[in-house]
């Protein structure tokens, strides 16, 4: 199998999506590559248990992509060997009532991980600058000084927001979080397959609605605020990752194998160490327990 760098899917200047392969063509097959994530995913375990034990930072991992893009079977795969207590996952849809009452990145800031800890979101704050764009009159639901009217939502409005979301990552990373954020880059032909056969098997008819197919409708809005919103967060600190997602397998594997690759780069995350002073008494302990 050839050899994944997570680095050619990093966004580290300005991207064109329609230029992005969607899928890699691997000549490997599928058992290879979920072989390949199976090692992953022992490693990424182990990391974890470490990761929970040095309780220094919290890992966030952001996806976002269209309807059928592979979010949660990848969720489910990339993260099975994690000890429950390590990984919570999120899935934000429409704010309720409650979250209206507060600015729209609140309930993200409540669902962020604890140290020692992955947090999911599966659908992120993003959605505030992709959904919100296609239908600005979802906007009207947060009740916004100055906001009368959909026409009162200006290019300046979008801006701030940007510029609100990166404040927002970096204030996390600047306070030991880990911010990781992968794109599932799904072509418009894969997705109709996937919602087909949606419809022709039964036990895949509770994951359709028609309301997929209007969103598909708006393909070419979506993926023109989805390249704007890549190119204007991705940052060193919490850098966007643009997946080939017509290859379900392949896509799973380049995620963990980038959360992997990136988390070597935090060579402080140890087990940390007993006092000196317990382990020379260990003996003693060890006596006190035997005699019980």
């Amino acid at each position: 199998m050839k050899a994944i760098n997570p680095d050619d899917f990093k966004v580290t200047r300005e991207i064109d999506l329609s230029k992005i392969p969607t899928n890699l063509f691997n000549e490997a097959s599928d058992d290879v590559k979920e072989a390949k994530l199976d090692e992953v995913q022992a490693k990424l375990s182990v990391l974890q248990d470490v990761m929970y034990a040095h309780n220094r930072y919290g890992v966030l991992i952001c996806l976002q992509g269209m309807d059928t893009s592979g979010k949660d079977s990848l969720i489910r795969e990339v993260f099975k060997e994690f000890n429950p207590r390590g990984v919570v996952v999120h899935s934000f849809k429409t704010p309720n009532s409650t979250e209206l009452e507060h600015d729209y990145l609140w309930r993200h800031y409540l669902a962020l991980p604890e140290k020692g800890k992955f947090a999911v979101f599966n659908r992120t704050h993003y959605e505030n600058v992709l959904v919100t764009r296609v239908h600005p009159e979802y906007i009207m639901n947060e009740n916004l000084p100055g906001i009368e009217s959909v026409d009162d939502i200006t290019p300046e409005f979008w801006e701030n927001r940007m510029q609100q979301i990166r404040n927002f990552e970096e204030h996390l990373t600047q306070n030991g979080t880990i911010v990781l954020k992968f794109y599932m880059h799904l072509s418009k032909e894969e997705q109709r397959k996937r919602l087909l056969r949606r419809l022709e098997k039964e036990e895949h008819h509770w994951k359709f609605s028609p309301g997929d197919l209007k969103e598909r409708d708006r393909w070419q809005d979506y993926m023109k605020y989805y390249q704007e919103a890549i190119n204007k967060t991705s940052t060193e600190k919490a850098p966007w990752y643009v997946i080939p997602a017509d290859d379900k397998e392949m896509s799973r594997y380049i995620v963990a194998k980038t959360i992997w690759e990136e988390m070597q780069k935090y060579t402080d995350i140890k087990e940390p160490q007993l006092d000196d002073k317990i382990k020379m008494n260990f003996a003693m302990y060890k006596e006190q327990l035997t005699k019980e």
